[in-house]
């Protein structure tokens, strides 16, 4: 005789499966509440794109919008700037990686790279310091016309591309993309 046929044991095992069951959902009902949370909130979501209207923006100047909370600056160069970004030497920088998350991880720090548009016309970073956090300064400063980190004297060049200094990457180039001629997309 199996004990397959002992209701004694048929009982055990049913008892034994429904309780882990009962057990299994049960910590899945305590533990969803810990996991959902790690969601971002509506409000972040949200944001996780938005529109900015660029038609105002002249050439020599830049706006600086705020995008997941921290800084974006969106700058449109003049054809000095882009000279003078497109005539550094890659072995000359800091950091040789784009740093472009519209382009793939092995792109170079070429300034074709890093700018929005073919022309090089549209320059679109975060504002935020790849040494400590801080918000570097625009309009040309530091010692290679583009921005300035005051706060440990981190220096980037015209296409955002740590030059000197303790920041150890170039400034970083978000998702973006114009839906027309005067609006730009992140995200």
């Amino acid at each position: 005789m199996s004990d397959t046929s002992n209701p004694k044991t048929t009982r055990r095992d049913f008892l034994y499966y429904a309780t882990a069951g009962t057990g299994a959902v049960a910590g899945g009902a305590a533990i969803w509440p810990l996991v959902n949370q790690m969601n971002p909130s509506a409000d972040v979501q949200a944001l996780s794109s938005i529109e900015v209207d660029v038609s105002g923006v002249e050439p020599g100047t830049q706006i600086t919008v705020k995008w997941l909370g921290k800084p974006v600056f969106i700058r449109r160069r003049t054809p000095e700037e882009i000279e003078e970004a497109r005539k550094v030497d890659i072995d000359d920088l800091l950091d040789s990686e784009a740093r472009n998350d519209n382009l793939g991880a092995e792109a170079i720090a070429l300034d074709q790279n890093r700018s929005l548009d073919q022309e090089g016309t549209w320059l679109v970073m975060m504002g935020v310091c790849t040494h400590l956090g801080c918000v570097p300064l625009g309009d040309g400063a530091g010692e290679f016309g583009g921005w300035f980190c005051p706060c440990h004297g981190s220096h980037y060049d015209t296409s955002g591309r740590i030059r000197k200094g303790p920041a150890p990457e170039n400034l970083q180039i978000p998702v973006a993309a114009f839906v027309n001629d005067t609006t730009l997309k992140l995200g």
